[in-house]
């Protein structure tokens, strides 16, 4: 009886089928009420008694994989008639595709490039981690010089030479280390500074720095660029320009446009005044010309550099700068249009 049985569990292990009345069919004759099952645990009772653990466990596992048998076509033939449901009427409507959002920093950098692409910038990028060199020395800012404590550094505790840069002016100086003038590119990228998390402050943020390099370069050719800029970017063309101080430009100026006084927020976001600051420039110290390999006697240029974050927060009146960070889905897909 017990080989009776194994037979049963091969034939049932090798039982393949598509048609659901064969399906039933197979389920009846082995799991019905007058199934096979029934009737091999009805002669349980006349199989001896050293065979009935055996013959116990051979009944079970006939049970076991005849009902698996019966799940697993079942699910193979709705899985079927799903796929055919789905993809067999060709007049149904398509699923809805969910589109992404661009990031918003990425959406204003990409901007803020365009713009000075159509005027010959091109982009340079550079090492985030960087030497004092580059990020300090090479920029008129010597060791122990006190302009450096305008930045709050991240430096690595092993070597103190190396560091997060804080200004995307190290890319500049690495490009004129290997290209020499005529120079016009742009450095955007990301830099860091060991300040307090706040609405209005991060300790990592985005820049965009430009530079332009050649001969007979003036400070008018700065302000025409920078206007020309401002228009573009914000549909205003009125700008000043303040007289400032940065170690790597002289003279150094910072630039405000002015905004207007529209709305509320624009009283908000100008405390009134109507300007509004979005960036420091100045002409190339020739210190910095000199540290990088080229003549300051023959060439001069500008440089300007501006923070990404704060122009977003400006265009989309993003009021906590910790929102670009955050990776909030609710927050980002408010920029799905902006694509």
């Amino acid at each position: 009886m017990i080989d009776k049985i194994k037979e049963h569990i091969a034939e049932v292990e090798k039982f393949t089928t598509q048609a659901k009345e064969d399906i039933e069919n197979f389920r009846i004759k082995y799991l019905g009420r007058n199934g096979l099952l029934n009737e091999f645990f009805a002669e349980f009772r006349n199989v001896p008694n050293e065979q009935k653990k055996e013959f116990g466990q051979t009944i079970n596992k006939l049970k076991t994989v005849a009902q698996e048998k019966v799940n697993a076509l079942k699910e193979a033939l709705e899985n079927k008639a799903e796929e055919k449901g789905v993809y067999g009427d060709l007049t149904r409507p398509a699923q809805p595709i969910e589109i992404g959002a661009r990031h918003p920093i990425s959406l204003v950098k990409d901007q803020i490039t365009e713009i000075f692409a159509r005027i010959g910038f091109n982009v340079s990028e550079g090492p985030e981690i960087e030497d004092d060199w580059h990020n300090f020395t090479a920029l008129n800012l010597p060791e122990y010089h006190p302009a450096r404590d305008m930045q709050d550094t991240f430096f690595i505790q092993t070597n103190p030479d190396i560091l997060l840069r804080t200004h995307t002016s190290s890319v500049q100086v690495r490009y004129m280390e290997n290209n020499q003038p005529p120079i016009r590119t742009i450095s955007p990228g990301r830099v860091y500074r060991n300040e307090a998390i706040s609405a209005r402050s991060h300790c990592f943020f985005h820049q965009i720095e430009g530079l332009y390099i050649d001969k007979d370069v003036s400070f008018a050719d700065l302000k025409q660029t920078l206007q020309h800029f401002t228009k573009e970017m914000f549909g205003k063309s009125k700008i000043r320009l303040r007289p400032s101080y940065f170690p790597f430009t002289e003279p150094s100026a910072e630039v405000d446009v002015y905004w207007g006084l529209e709305t509320e927020t624009d009283y908000k976001i100008t405390k009134g005044t109507g300007w509004l600051e979005i960036m420091g420039c100045g002409m190339v110290d020739p210190n910095v010309l000199e540290n990088c390999g080229i003549d300051s006697k023959e060439y001069s240029g500008f440089a300007f550099g501006m923070g990404i974050d704060r122009i977003a927060m400006l265009l989309y009146q993003i009021g906590d700068i910790r929102l670009l960070s955050e990776n909030d889905v609710r927050f980002l897909e408010q920029f799905k249009s902006a694509l």
